[in-house]
């Protein structure tokens, strides 16, 4: 096949184009590429969503020590607009929905997800200090 068209690109004559054998050898080609791509680029979209899940619910559970701290010693808050006040100073993404959170004086669980992720829903509760993969119970 190569000297065919090495044959032919030194004689200068026939015509000057792809066969239809090679383009399609190209376009499986480029099929094959993508069929590898495109489920790896989802993955990695997938990770960010929940990265950003976890660090929001980590700066919320920030928010929540600096409420409790700050001479409120007898709960935690369980008001987002509180936590999300220039006090407390938090900002959730734009993608991020935190529910209410639950909590007393022993404690607070904080529950999100992201709207392009749903169904996957995270928390952080006071006692384990580290977002997981589950609903608060």
């Amino acid at each position: 096949m190569f000297t065919k068209i090495r044959n032919r690109v030194e004689a200068g004559g026939g015509e000057g184009g792809f066969t239809l054998i090679e383009l399609l050898v190209v376009i499986i080609i480029i099929a094959i590429l993508a069929a590898i791509a495109i489920p790896m680029y989802l993955s990695q979209r997938q990770k960010g969503w929940r990265a950003t899940v976890q660090s929001d619910l980590r700066n919320a559970a920030v928010a929540e020590e600096s409420y409790f701290t700050d001479s409120h010693p007898s709960s935690y808050t369980t008001d987002m607009a509180t936590l999300e006040s220039n006090a407390y100073g938090f900002h959730k993404s734009a993608d991020v929905e935190i529910s209410a959170p639950t909590g007393d004086v022993n404690g607070y669980c904080l529950q999100a997800d992201n709207v392009n992720n749903s169904g996957d829903i995270w928390s952080l509760n006071s006692n384990t200090g580290e977002p997981q993969p589950h609903a608060c119970p």
